[in-house]
């Protein structure tokens, strides 16, 4: 089995935080001076919630990267990725529920299992709960 390179997933703006409307723009990478066999990538920007209750999941955006043959997947290459964020849900640090964002890259080897990746970032600014 080959050992999995190190993975670079970034965003553009170094500031962690969006504003509904705003484009969210970055890049990814496998980083090795060798290809890495992979079947395929997926790039997703998603929000989810975490705390009590029942969690909940969407997909804003996704992006397939398949090895076809004569055109084999090299992810030595950065790949670029943009979109623009939709008006909700805000990002939200409750003290019950959080509404969570991140671009989420999952690479799927041709050998061994699939590898994950996140970048968390806020949408928007909402307060924190006032104490009670």
């Amino acid at each position: 089995m080959i050992d999995a390179p190190p993975i670079s997933l970034k965003l553009d703006s170094t500031a962690g935080e969006y504003q509904p409307g705003q484009r969210l723009s970055g890049h990814f990478l496998v980083e090795g001076a060798v290809p890495w066999p992979v079947r395929s990538a997926e790039l997703s920007i998603l929000w989810y919630t975490a705390g009590q209750g029942e969690e909940d999941f969407a997909v804003h955006h996704f992006e397939r990267f398949v090895d076809e043959p004569g055109r084999p997947l090299d992810l030595r290459l950065p790949r670029r990725f943009a979109t623009t964020l939709p008006p909700s849900p805000l990002s939200y640090d409750g003290r019950i529920v959080k509404v969570c964002w991140c671009v989420r890259l999952r690479v799927f080897p041709q050998q061994g299992p699939e590898l994950l990746r996140e970048t968390a970032f806020r949408l928007g600014h909402v307060p924190p709960p006032t104490p009670e």
